[in-house]
């Protein structure tokens, strides 16, 4: 067996064991909430109309039982992860009696969207413009960019979002503040409404790029700054290697090893921080969604948006990590 197959197989097994414990855990703390699905929908019938208690005694039973939640806690757990397993983990309370992953399914193509495009760019952006900044260090072009990115890398998202929304939605009205698409286009596969789609997403995306920019550029200055006074790097410049080829070949490829790794554990933060911003813009993803679960009750789907979000982060890291060995071949037997 080869090393980087044992690699594989050992990331494999770190990866079930991510999700086993993200999930359970996620479960665990759903059903720790005092506010109960089942209550949560009688309320609701019984403040449109008049009903008898014993009515309302024979849908609460019904109720329960359609939830699960008739059996013991440990019981609803092993109910928990068949159901899941087989995609199905019941009625939302959000959208009755629309199944829980159905909603989910839907919200999850905008977070992909937002989060693809955004770590894409802060990613790509921020490590060029840091490996440039530790190498040409008495440039004054990127003397500044680091200032600005010092400046704004401690603000939170939402800050950001906020501001973005004063100036673009109310100071200069150019952009879209709320929503996923125009309310006038019809959803499809036409120029129209991927156009419509863009536009909503920029100040979401720009919320997102803007502060995560600065943390890969920072990190990315002190790497490369340490890199350049290696003895290799100094021999090419002697032996006359074009300065092109010695920052990307040399510096910037050595210093992305860790900064790969770096992404693998901001992941996490940079979902906790889509999911603010998806509020602050009414953005039709999984953030939104979350948020108003949580404020109903709705303990099912704060489950399926939950496992969803832990299993997604989880893959996008068992990629990265395999990502690895083509930067540094000695993580192959690390």
């Amino acid at each position: 067996m080869s090393d980087y197959l044992t690699f594989v197989l050992r990331r494999l097994v770190l990866l079930a064991a991510v999700v086993f414990f993200g999930v359970s855990g996620a479960f665990f703390i759903a059903h720790l909430s005092p506010i109960s699905p089942v209550e949560s929908m009688l309320g609701e019938i019984t403040s449109r109309a008049t009903i008898s208690p014993e009515a309302v005694a024979e849908m609460r039973r019904s109720l329960t039982e359609m939830f699960g939640l008739d059996v013991p806690l440990w019981q609803q757990y092993i109910n928990f992860w068949g159901r899941l397993a087989v995609g199905d983990l019941g009625p939302s309370l959000l959208a009755f009696p629309t199944p829980a992953m159905h909603i989910v399914m839907l919200a999850l193509p905008w977070t992909v969207g937002l989060l693809t495009v955004s770590i894409i760019i802060t990613w790509i952006v921020g490590n060029i413009a840091g490996g440039l900044a530790g190498y040409f260090q008495n440039s004054r072009l990127l003397k500044a960019f680091g200032i600005v990115a010092i400046g704004i890398q401690p603000i939170p998202y939402y800050i950001v979002a906020f501001l973005l929304v004063l100036v673009f939605g109310f100071v200069w009205p150019i952009l879209p503040i709320t929503g996923g698409f125009a309310m006038d286009v019809r959803p499809g596969w036409t120029i129209e409404f991927v156009l419509s789609i863009l536009r909503h997403a920029i100040l979401p995306a720009a919320s997102l790029v803007i502060v995560g920019i600065g943390t890969w550029f920072l990190g990315m200055r002190a790497l490369v700054s340490n890199i350049v006074t290696e003895d290799y790097v100094t021999y090419a410049e002697l032996a006359g290697v074009e300065r092109g080829r010695v920052v990307g070949s040399y510096v910037i490829r050595n210093a992305l090893v860790p900064q790969l790794t770096a992404l693998s554990m901001a992941l996490g933060g940079i979902f906790s921080g889509t999911i603010i911003t998806e509020q602050v813009f009414a953005y039709p993803g999984l953030g939104s969604l979350l948020v108003r679960a949580v404020n109903r009750g709705d303990t099912t789907l704060v489950l399926a948006v939950s496992a969803i979000a832990i299993i997604a982060v989880a893959v996008a890291i068992f990629i990265v990590d395999l990502l690895h060995p083509l930067l540094d071949p000695r993580v192959r037997v690390a």
